[in-house]
């Protein structure tokens, strides 16, 4: 395998001249990582908040995960596209801060919703705003920053996820069981109008750099026309190894994101009291906070040595970009398999760590190889097209795919004792108990089935390396 990976110099290239200082770069670093911690706070706030909504608003898993799924999916991913064309042209700053506004708005409203129609609306109107995060962070970053350092700087940007997802899950669970799901919703929205008024006062557009530093500098700033990023796309099978392989990586990842405190609580609630109370605390707040921290910790390993692998073995052979993301399943899905097998809590909550910090491995590989894959103009419209491709099928399929297959199992299974969902939400004494044990035992077996699509990124990820080295602009 060794003899596979290494070898082989990458092409010549001369490091892009960053257009601000270093002291500058890493304060924009800082803050594009706190926009995006927002950005995914205001995105998973809802995963612990799922059993009560479902309670209250009497919804079934496939509502839920579509909500979370396929209706934020949609407009997340389709406005991704035009909202980076507008990056790769426009004021990026303030587009960030226009997006911040957006979605900390609609996520503020979210806790207002009264039924499933009221709050889909909510949710789809954060995925508009947030549709604009990503891809200007990622070409702002990739102007601040040489390639050489590249891969480290969106691994830390991309830090801002596993704290998102500690602050969503851990806050929306100990808001919700204090004050309610909607308060969450309401607490969820407010930093991110905080950010935006000083995205929007601090953050400098390199643009305006770049057009008083010469003609070439001038030419990479200008506006490339859609069909020709396709183009230069299209001729880089690299770009779409990387781009598939993420998406079904995402696909596992938010499926479970979504539905791992709902495993918990429904298999695991005495266990779970007996340790919240351990602590002084309510069941769903401890779980939360618990997932909260595994995510937030792992999330933010992965994200630092993944960046810090791609920007040393890449430099010595750009096909590392492909390889690393390839081998961090290998051990990671074992051990996400046994998390979801063991009856043990303390030890499933251990053991989570792992596959958390193995599918946080991957962002820097992937969004540093694909920003050098096109030139600077394009940077923007490639990570949007990145993320439809991961967002569609991963953010948009992964809940809702889950969501329908947990019903379809759950119903057959209850069918077989001669029960129903409908006749489950009236049931009391020996039936109640009957339909929890069948849900829990429906959601552990969707867990457990879904980790075995981690093999198809593995394969992708590993086919790249034949093309990266032709592939690499920059």
């Amino acid at each position: 395998m060794t003899e596979a990976v290494i070898g082989g110099a990458p092409k010549a290239e001369a490091s892009e001249t960053p257009v601000v200082s270093s002291r500058y770069r890493t304060y924009a670093l800082i803050l594009l990582m706190a926009v995006n911690a927002v950005n995914i706070l205001d995105r998973m706030v809802i995963t612990n908040l799922i059993e009560p909504i479902k309670e209250d608003l009497n919804l079934t898993d496939a509502q839920v995960g579509a909500m979370a799924g396929i209706y934020f999916a949609i407009v997340y991913t389709v406005l991704g596209i035009p909202v980076a064309r507008w990056a790769d042209r426009g004021d990026r700053p303030k587009i960030l801060a226009l997006a911040l506004t957006i979605w900390s708005g609609f996520s503020l409203l979210g806790g207002f919703a009264q039924n499933f129609a009221t709050l889909v609306v909510s949710r789809m109107g954060v995925g508009v705003g947030e549709a604009g995060c990503s891809p200007t962070a990622h070409s702002l970053l990739s102007e601040y920053t040489p390639r050489e350092k590249r891969a480290v700087a969106l691994s830390i940007y991309a830090i801002g996820s596993p704290i998102g997802v500690m602050l969503g899950m851990g806050l929306g669970a100990v808001v919700a069981e204090s004050y309610g799901w909607r308060t969450a919703f309401l607490v969820a929205g407010v930093p991110g109008l905080v950010l935006a008024l000083v995205a929007l006062l601090t953050l400098k557009e390199p643009r305006r750099a770049l057009k008083s530093a010469g003609a070439l500098a001038a030419r990479a700033a200008e506006h490339v026309p859609m069909r020709a990023v396709l183009r230069v796309l299209a001729r880089k099978p690299t770009f779409w190894f990387f781009a598939l392989g993420s998406a079904l990586y995402a696909l596992v990842a938010y499926a479970h994101s979504h539905f791992l405190a709902s495993y918990f609580l429904r298999g695991y609630t005495p266990e779970l009291t007996q340790l919240a109370a351990s602590v002084g605390m309510q069941p769903r707040g401890f779980l939360g906070t618990s997932l909260g921290l595994i995510s937030g910790a792992g999330g933010i390993i992965g994200s630092l040595v993944g960046g810090w692998f791609a920007d040393k073995y890449g430099a010595k052979d750009l096909r590392w970009y492909g390889v690393l993301p390839a081998l961090f399943p290998i051990l990671s899905t074992p051990i996400l398999w046994w998390a979801l097998s063991t009856a043990n809590v303390p030890l499933a909550f251990g053991l989570l760590i792992v596959p958390t910090i193995g599918h946080a491995l991957w962002y820097g590989p992937v969004y540093g190889g694909v920003q050098g894959l096109v030139p600077p103009g394009m940077r923007a419209t490639a990570a949007a097209v990145l993320l439809f491709v991961m967002n569609m099928i991963g953010m948009g399929g992964g809940p809702t795919l889950f969501g329908i297959a947990n019903d379809a199992m759950t119903n057959h299974d209850l069918a077989g004792v001669g029960l129903s969902a409908e006749a489950c939400r009236a049931a009391v004494g020996q039936a109640k108990a009957v339909c929890g044990a069948v849900n829990a035992q429906a959601i552990r077996s969707t867990m457990l089935w879904s980790t075995a699509i981690m093999i198809l990124p593995m394969i992708l990820f590993w086919l790249s390396r034949r093309t990266i080295r032709q592939d690499m602009e920059s």
